[in-house]
């Protein structure tokens, strides 16, 4: 019986992490990058003309 309810703890427990980390409000937003241009670029990394 007490090992049913230590597993059942343990897992409740990173079920309910895994919850809070999933029900951030910055989970969703990212910001671009700042030090990347738009300008394509070839498979070498020239610039196109």
């Amino acid at each position: 019986m007490i090992d049913n309810f230590a597993l059942g703890l343990t897992h409740f427990l990173m079920m309910l992490a895994a919850l809070r980390l999933l029900m951030r409000r910055d989970l969703d937003k990212e910001a671009a990058p700042r030090h990347i241009d738009n300008a394509p670029k070839s498979f070498l990394g020239k610039r196109h003309a």
